[in-house]
């Protein structure tokens, strides 16, 4: 093995980590970080990042993670592992949350003048599980939805409040802290908690989603692969939605709706005579090479050897 493969393997992030080991994963520079007895229930950090960033993993974090832009404006892309690309347009105030039990990629590149700033802020499990307790009830507490690029102005006002602490000499009043990490659990358990009561991970989407979702790629298979209009279907973000689609399915959205058409395609070949330049346009390929190339590479066979068969 070469020298610089043994640094890459070295340098890879694990799948998971804690706040303060995501920090070496993700380029840029810390400017405020909090520390002492006043941030036991907060780990806040406010970074500035590069104006391009290339892909990396991001490690699982056990913790409720906010990462909510201070300056700048930038495009932020997403996705599952081996999934699509999910972008959004973010700016002051907007907001990440999230709260993966598995790892996902993100890129992104600053469309403005002003540094792109963000503050980080996780919210301690112990905290977060006694607040969903006295506000739900019940016996655990309840899964995050996934928001990315979001605007939740009472939330804003929460974490400028924080961020004053954070900045503030002496890095903040303890008990005030103590409560604005309450009022801020608080909030995420009302407006964000997940509403599937019987799954409570959301580990997969719910069927009559999927199915939905499953009908409308099959409406337009000869039409380009449209994943924000999939999304707007069944009524998820993006980003969720080819979270949960990709593990009830195996498959991220594209990919599937790939082999739907060349299942489309193979049923055409064998049950008609319709030429195989037609059956590739029927289900969006204006190109037949282009067709040619995904059929194969599909099936092991060209077009006209698999209507031989």
């Amino acid at each position: 093995m070469q020298i610089a493969e043994v640094l890459d393997e070295a340098a890879a992030p694990p799948e998971r980590t804690s706040p303060l080991g995501l920090d070496q994963y993700i380029a840029g520079r810390t400017l405020v970080s909090g520390d002492g007895p006043a941030w036991n229930d907060l780990f806040v950090q406010v970074y500035s990042r590069r104006d391009k960033q290339e892909p990396f993993l991001v490690p699982a974090v056990a913790e409720p993670l906010i990462v909510w832009v201070k300056s700048g404006e930038a495009i932020v892309e997403e996705r599952e592992l081996g999934g699509d690309w999910v972008a959004n347009t973010v700016m002051i105030g907007d907001f990440f949350l999230t709260r993966s039990p598995t790892p996902y990629e993100m890129r992104w590149r600053s469309t403005g003048r002003a540094p792109f700033q963000v503050m980080h802020l996780y919210l301690s499990v112990p905290l977060f599980e006694r607040v969903a307790k006295e506000v739900l009830g019940g016996d655990g507490p309840p899964a995050l939805l996934d928001v990315s690029g979001g605007k939740d102005e009472q939330l804003s006002h929460l974490l400028a409040l924080i961020h004053q602490e954070l900045t503030a000499e002496g890095k903040g009043s303890q008990l005030f802290v103590q409560g604005l990490a309450q009022s801020l659990a608080v909030h995420l358990i009302r407006s964000y908690a997940s509403n599937n009561t019987q799954d409570k991970r959301q580990t997969a989407l719910p069927g009559f989603k999927l199915r939905r979702a499953v009908a409308f790629l099959e409406e337009h298979l000869a039409d380009p692969f449209n994943l924000a209009q999939l999304a707007v279907t069944v009524g998820m973000s993006e980003f969720h939605f080819s979270r949960l689609f990709k593990k009830a399915t195996g498959l991220s959205p594209s990919r599937y709706f790939i082999r739907r058409r060349v299942a489309k395609a193979q049923q055409l070949l064998q049950e008609t005579d319709t030429s195989i330049i037609e059956i590739g346009m029927s289900v969006g390929y204006s190109s037949p090479s282009h067709f040619a190339q995904v059929f194969r590479r599909e099936t092991g066979l060209p077009p006209s050897h698999y209507r031989r068969r």
